[in-house]
């Protein structure tokens, strides 16, 4: 009996450890995975951030083009709308080294083990019968035995 209890208690004992390490291994996943998220969650944001400030820098280009054109002042020549061009162009160039940030460190995702195709499955179709050719002519017995009993 003792023997029995001991065994049962090493097993135990055992399982629990196991249990304790699954545990520990799958805390460090989820870690990992939250780390991995919260990178991305920011990247995001400063997408979004970057498209909001680009928006803005827009805004303010049209509306000062419409002032000197209601002016009747040429836009090229005005040195506030080549300053707003050209910091709209290097918001661009932040945004698409961003996006391609996304690309580069993603690592891809793995295609799920495709399953092997079974041979599709045979029908099991009945023998043909066989028939003699239509060319030969029936006996006169049948066809009057035939001829009374569709008139009965």
């Amino acid at each position: 009996m003792a023997g029995l209890f001991d065994k049962i208690k090493k097993d135990l004992k055992k399982g629990v450890e196991e249990g304790i390490a699954v545990v520990k291994e799958g805390a460090s996943a989820v870690s990992a995975k939250m780390g991995e998220l919260t990178a991305e969650g920011k990247r995001q944001y400063k997408m979004f951030d970057l498209r909001a400030k680009i928006q803005n820098q827009m805004t303010e280009l049209g509306g000062r083009a419409y002032d000197l054109l209601d002016n009747k002042k040429s836009p090229a020549a005005d040195s506030k709308i080549k300053a707003a061009f050209v910091k709209i162009k290097n918001l661009e160039k932040q945004l698409r080294k961003l996006e391609g940030e996304k690309e580069t460190t993603a690592p891809p995702k793995k295609k799920p083990a495709a399953k092997a195709k079974a041979a599709p499955k045979k029908t099991a179709r009945p023998a043909a019968k066989k028939t003699t050719p239509k060319t030969a002519k029936k006996s006169p017995a049948k066809s009057k035995a035939s001829a009374t009993a569709k008139k009965k």
